[in-house]
């Protein structure tokens, strides 16, 4: 008798992790980000650039996890839509920064109080170290997947 391979989803870490992606993502698109015509990771560039202001593309890319060409992609939707503006760094012509136009600032604005509150309803019934303990190990465990620490 064979015996079969066997791998228990329930407890196998990227199972894990993907199903609550997978959930927070579905809840924030359809309950927010549709109504606006925003992508997941269209809002992870709004929501990057809203916390640490205008950065040079390709820092932006690093710090969403976004691949450079699709990122442009990306800001080039965002400036179409009236989110973001798109210029030439004054030190060097190769550098281009990105920066939040009003309405993006605006829109961000209204979306973090969801965005927060979905995190809440993830949370709920964790106690506070064992959050800091989970969120401090998928920092952890970001870095060993991409060999350095996490931007």
């Amino acid at each position: 008798m064979t015996r079969r391979a066997h791998l228990d989803l329930g407890n196998y870490l990227p199972y894990l992790i993907n199903r609550v992606g997978s959930a927070l993502v579905s809840t924030f698109f359809q309950d927010e980000l549709a109504r606006h015509r925003l992508s997941i990771a269209m809002w992870r560039v709004l929501a990057a650039l809203s916390n640490n202001g205008e950065q040079r593309q390709i820092d932006l890319a690093a710090m969403t996890s976004i691949e450079a060409s699709t990122l442009s992609r990306l800001v080039t939707r965002l400036i179409r839509m009236g989110l973001v503006t798109r210029s030439r760094s004054k030190t060097s012509s190769r550098e281009v920064l990105v920066e939040l136009a009003p309405q993006g600032r605006a829109l961000v604005r209204r979306l973090i109080p969801a965005a927060e509150e979905l995190e809440r309803t993830a949370i709920a019934g964790l106690p506070a170290k064992d959050l800091a303990v989970v969120k401090n190990a998928l920092r952890k465990m970001y870095e060993n997947m991409e060999g350095g620490p996490p931007v």
